[in-house]
């Protein structure tokens, strides 16, 4: 019996485990999708000094490269942010019900901590690191390449090769990796966090269970966490971006992420880390509350 209970607990740790990774690509696909628009305004704002704000960029973008331009390098994310989320969600799911079945054996009791939640969340970010690291550098270097026929890359594969000729795959492909280590635990743990005290007050305020809170809630909820994500996280973020549009070889500009800070600090001051913020901000609210209402809504289907 004892060996029956736990074949039946490891498939059905596995049916969740699916769930949790499906729901979240479902979530990653929603987020490309309704964020991309506002990202490479973001990131042109965070590594050039050629436009005097989001609506100039905006309109600059439009008027100089087209509608389409707001769409560059949308596939790499589309199929990767995809994963992405998937394993945010896998990643975080499973730190969570780890600390569950610890708390369990403990205290009786479940329920985490919100320093364990944020625990899960980083995990989260960390596991996310090997997909996120390549794949938003392809997608930098597309949004930030010129227009015409003077650009760069053909497409993401042409850009993934090209970037591997440099200095091999980890410093070419893999630049900023060790800032966007920082990044994605401080943010996810954040996100995540924030998301689950605010689904979990709700929850208790009126009485009801957590997959009681209506689809409006969720989304608004996970639209605060968005904010509070890029908050928590944004001068990481431009450090990376930085680092990830710098120059190869002789022309590089950056020799590592400490050298990055000092740089920004010395010629742009506290302001630097945070160019570009407002269009971030404004991405997040539409972009996170999409992605948790879209995980949500589907694991309540699938469930």
């Amino acid at each position: 019996m004892g060996v029956e209970k736990e074949l039946e607990a490891a498939d059905g740790g596995a049916a969740r485990a699916l769930k949790d990774l499906f729901a979240g690509a479902v979530g990653g696909v929603a987020q490309v999708l309704l964020g991309q628009p506002f990202d490479i305004v973001k990131v042109r704002l965070q590594t050039t000094q050629q436009y005097t704000g989001a609506l100039d960029a905006a309109t600059k973008i439009y008027k100089n490269e087209g509608p389409s331009a707001f769409y560059k390098g949308t596939l790499t994310p589309l199929i990767g942010i995809g994963a992405c989320v998937s394993v945010q969600f896998g990643a975080f799911h499973y730190a969570r019900r780890a600390f569950e079945s610890s708390n369990t054996t403990k205290h009786a009791s479940p329920h985490l901590s919100y320093a364990q939640y944020y625990a899960s969340g980083a995990f989260a970010g960390i596991a996310n690191t090997v997909l996120s690291s390549p794949i938003e550098h392809i997608r930098i270097r597309l949004q930030t390449q010129p227009h015409g026929a003077d650009r760069l890359y053909s497409g993401p594969i042409d850009c993934m090769r090209k970037l591997s000729a440099h200095e091999g795959v980890l410093k070419g492909l893999y630049r900023g990796t060790a800032v966007t280590y920082l990044r994605e635990a401080q943010a996810y743990g954040v996100w995540f966090t924030t998301f689950e005290y605010l689904m979990n007050t709700d929850a208790k305020r009126n009485g009801i269970r957590r997959d009681e809170v209506s689809t409006l809630k969720v989304a608004f909820y996970g639209g605060l966490a968005g904010e509070a994500l890029w908050i928590a996280s944004y001068p990481l973020d431009v450090v990376k971006s930085k680092m990830q549009t710098d120059e190869f070889g002789a022309k590089q500009k950056y020799k590592s992420m400490r050298d990055c800070f000092a740089q920004v600090w010395r010629t742009e001051g506290m302001g630097g880390f945070w160019r570009g913020v407002g269009p971030t901000l404004l991405r997040a609210m539409p972009v996170s509350a999409g992605t948790f209402a879209t995980v949500e809504m589907t694991m309540r289907l699938i469930s």
